[in-house]
Protein backbone atom coordinates (compact mmCIF):
# COMPACT_ATOMS: atom_id res chain seq x y z
CA UNK A 1 0.00 0.00 0.00
CA UNK A 2 1.45 3.81 -0.93
CA UNK A 3 1.13 5.97 1.44
CA UNK A 4 2.02 9.72 0.66
CA UNK A 5 2.27 12.63 2.67
CA UNK A 6 1.40 16.08 2.47
CA UNK A 7 3.05 19.25 3.46
CA UNK A 8 5.40 18.36 6.00
CA UNK A 9 6.45 20.05 8.72
CA UNK A 10 8.29 19.92 12.00
CA UNK A 11 6.72 21.43 15.67
CA UNK A 12 9.74 23.61 16.22
CA UNK A 13 9.42 25.31 12.91
CA UNK A 14 5.44 25.44 13.34
CA UNK A 15 4.78 26.81 16.82
CA UNK A 16 5.50 29.83 18.71
CA UNK A 17 8.95 29.35 20.39
CA UNK A 18 6.87 31.50 23.18
CA UNK A 19 3.94 29.24 24.50
CA UNK A 20 3.06 31.55 27.87
CA UNK A 21 5.58 30.63 30.43
CA UNK A 22 6.33 27.55 29.51
CA UNK A 23 9.00 27.53 25.71
CA UNK A 24 7.95 25.19 22.90
CA UNK A 25 10.12 21.96 22.92
CA UNK A 26 7.97 19.14 20.95
CA UNK A 27 10.18 18.52 18.03
CA UNK A 28 7.63 15.99 16.20
CA UNK A 29 7.75 15.42 12.71
CA UNK A 30 4.15 15.37 11.54
CA UNK A 31 2.18 15.64 8.06
CA UNK A 32 -1.02 17.72 7.55
CA UNK A 33 -2.32 15.11 5.48
CA UNK A 34 -2.13 11.51 5.06
CA UNK A 35 -3.68 9.37 2.09
CA UNK A 36 -3.18 5.54 2.31
CA UNK A 37 -4.78 4.12 -0.74
CA UNK A 38 -8.14 5.67 -0.68
CA UNK A 39 -8.14 7.01 3.22
CA UNK A 40 -7.49 10.46 4.26
CA UNK A 41 -6.31 11.51 7.44
CA UNK A 42 -6.64 15.06 8.28
CA UNK A 43 -3.90 16.49 11.09
CA UNK A 44 -6.83 18.78 13.61
CA UNK A 45 -7.28 21.86 11.82
CA UNK A 46 -7.38 25.14 14.09
CA UNK A 47 -6.83 28.53 13.76
CA UNK A 48 -3.46 27.56 12.36
CA UNK A 49 -3.37 28.47 8.87
CA UNK A 50 -1.40 26.21 6.60
CA UNK A 51 1.58 28.53 6.63
CA UNK A 52 1.60 28.81 10.20
CA UNK A 53 -0.28 31.85 10.98
CA UNK A 54 -2.66 32.44 13.61
CA UNK A 55 -6.57 33.68 12.88
CA UNK A 56 -9.30 34.25 15.30
CA UNK A 57 -7.49 35.13 18.56
CA UNK A 58 -10.46 34.68 20.96
CA UNK A 59 -13.00 34.37 18.38
CA UNK A 60 -14.22 30.69 18.37
CA UNK A 61 -16.13 30.60 14.73
CA UNK A 62 -13.43 32.56 13.25
CA UNK A 63 -11.04 30.06 13.94
CA UNK A 64 -13.63 27.70 12.54
CA UNK A 65 -13.39 29.17 8.97
CA UNK A 66 -9.96 29.19 8.84
CA UNK A 67 -9.87 25.62 9.34
CA UNK A 68 -13.00 24.53 7.07
CA UNK A 69 -10.82 26.17 4.47
CA UNK A 70 -7.77 24.21 5.83
CA UNK A 71 -9.63 21.01 5.49
CA UNK A 72 -11.11 21.80 2.09
CA UNK A 73 -7.75 22.95 0.67
CA UNK A 74 -6.03 19.37 2.43
CA UNK A 75 -8.25 17.76 0.85
CA UNK A 76 -8.17 18.78 -2.65
CA UNK A 77 -4.43 18.30 -2.41
CA UNK A 78 -4.66 14.83 -1.23
CA UNK A 79 -6.64 14.01 -4.01
CA UNK A 80 -10.10 13.62 -2.62
CA UNK A 81 -13.28 17.27 -1.18
CA UNK A 82 -15.31 17.62 1.22
CA UNK A 83 -17.89 14.80 -0.11
CA UNK A 84 -15.49 12.56 0.95
CA UNK A 85 -15.58 13.05 4.76
CA UNK A 86 -16.64 10.13 6.48
CA UNK A 87 -16.19 11.36 9.99
CA UNK A 88 -15.41 14.33 11.78
CA UNK A 89 -14.41 15.10 15.14
CA UNK A 90 -15.27 18.63 16.67
CA UNK A 91 -13.20 20.00 19.66
CA UNK A 92 -14.52 23.18 21.75
CA UNK A 93 -12.61 24.60 24.82
CA UNK A 94 -15.91 25.60 25.92
CA UNK A 95 -19.45 24.89 25.68
CA UNK A 96 -20.87 28.37 24.73
CA UNK A 97 -18.69 27.63 21.66
CA UNK A 98 -20.76 24.93 20.32
CA UNK A 99 -23.11 27.01 18.23
CA UNK A 100 -20.66 29.75 16.67
CA UNK A 101 -18.43 26.65 15.82
CA UNK A 102 -20.92 24.26 14.34
CA UNK A 103 -22.90 27.05 12.11
CA UNK A 104 -19.38 27.70 10.86
CA UNK A 105 -19.54 24.17 9.81
CA UNK A 106 -22.53 23.47 8.84
CA UNK A 107 -21.97 26.17 5.79
CA UNK A 108 -19.26 24.92 4.83
CA UNK A 109 -20.12 21.18 4.49
CA UNK A 110 -23.79 21.54 3.79
CA UNK A 111 -24.92 18.24 2.06
CA UNK A 112 -21.72 16.37 2.74
CA UNK A 113 -23.60 14.20 6.47
CA UNK A 114 -20.83 12.99 7.60
CA UNK A 115 -20.68 10.90 11.63
CA UNK A 116 -19.25 13.36 14.02
CA UNK A 117 -18.96 13.60 17.01
CA UNK A 118 -18.23 16.79 19.73
CA UNK A 119 -16.29 17.19 22.67
CA UNK A 120 -15.56 19.94 25.45
CA UNK A 121 -12.46 19.84 26.46
CA UNK A 122 -10.04 21.80 29.01
CA UNK A 123 -7.41 22.84 26.56
CA UNK A 124 -5.96 22.17 23.03
CA UNK A 125 -1.93 23.01 22.27
CA UNK A 126 -1.73 26.63 22.84
CA UNK A 127 -4.04 28.51 24.71
CA UNK A 128 -5.59 30.53 22.07
CA UNK A 129 -6.82 27.39 20.35
CA UNK A 130 -10.39 27.32 20.74
CA UNK A 131 -11.69 24.58 18.80
CA UNK A 132 -10.24 21.92 16.17
CA UNK A 133 -11.89 19.97 13.63
CA UNK A 134 -10.99 15.96 13.05
CA UNK A 135 -11.27 14.43 9.98
CA UNK A 136 -10.97 11.60 8.02
CA UNK A 137 -12.31 10.78 4.17
CA UNK A 138 -12.76 7.89 2.02
CA UNK A 139 -12.39 8.46 -1.77
CA UNK A 140 -14.86 6.39 -3.38
CA UNK A 141 -13.89 4.32 -6.20
CA UNK A 142 -15.32 4.67 -9.89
Amino acid sequence: MEIQRFRKFETKNFYPSDMGEEKHHIKNELSMAVRAENRIFLRGQTGFDLEGNFHGEGNPAEQAENACRCVKQLLEEAGGSVNDICKMTVYVTDRSYRSEVYGVIAKHFRGVYPCSTGLVVNGLALPEMLMEIDVEAVISGD
